[in-house]
């Protein structure tokens, strides 16, 4: 009884050690398929944004900047009595260009200095989108003779960020269960989701680039339109 006792005791003890020489077993793989999702949003803008400017050219550098000042001066002063506020004007630009006559240079003659040219740009952004038009007309009658751009946006960027997500992540769900699919498999939960953020795929409206102040009677036309806010996100799902 007592060599029977000792072989099991020492069956016990090897029967550990083997177990504890024995490599620790690693998880079995988990099969995964990882998508990219996207989700897009159509929003209403209620911010709008345009440049103006006021070019003058004189003989001399004094004239021309004096000209320029006194236009540019009657121009804030239209827009702020048409409802803009100080914030909302800002100068963007200011730059003095020489004007040379170049016809003479096949001559072997040097450019002839004729005068400068001033311009002074004005950027306005205002978030009721029903006073572009009136704002627009009001800078046009008061002495500007250029323009670079109109735009229109969404003020607040968190607007449709809920929406847009939650359509993401339907799509990424409906993308990789086709997969699990095809592949003979069943699509599992979420196991990591990263957003891609978001963004505005449209590009800024153009407006015209020389505008005469004699050709505006009334209040310039604009559409605000929508704006399209596109999201993505991540996401990677087990399989079962």
């Amino acid at each position: 009884m007592k060599r029977i006792l000792v072989f099991a005791f020492s069956a016990v003890i090897a029967a550990s050690a083997f177990a504890q020489s024995m490599p620790p077993r690693e998880p079995a793989p988990i099969d995964t398929v990882s998508v990219t999702g996207t989700g897009r949003v159509n929003l209403t803008p209620d911010r709008f944004s345009f440049n103006v400017a006021v070019q003058t050219i004189a003989p001399t550098v004094e004239e021309a900047v004096n000209e320029n000042n006194t236009k540019v001066a009657a121009v804030i002063a239209a827009l702020k009595n048409a409802g803009a506020k100080p914030e909302e004007i800002q100068t963007s630009n200011f730059s003095i260009y020489p004007q040379q006559d170049y016809s003479q240079q096949q001559q072997g003659k040097l450019p002839r200095l004729i005068g400068y040219q001033v311009s002074n740009s004005i950027t306005v952004t205002k978030k009721q989108i029903a006073d572009a038009g009136k704002l627009l007309q009001a800078a046009i009658a008061a002495g500007v003779n250029q323009s670079s751009g109109l735009s229109f946006s969404v003020s607040d960027p968190t607007r449709g960020r809920d929406e847009g997500l939650r359509a993401a992540f339907a799509d990424a769900r409906a993308k990789a269960s086709l997969l699990a699919q095809a592949a003979g498999r069943t699509l599992g939960p979420a196991m990591a989701i990263t957003e891609g953020g978001s963004s505005n795929p449209q590009p800024p409206r153009p407006m015209m680039g020389r505008v005469m102040a004699a050709q505006v009677a009334e209040p310039v036309p604009v559409e605000s339109g929508s704006e399209e806010l596109s999201f993505t996100v991540s996401v990677v799902f087990g399989m079962r």
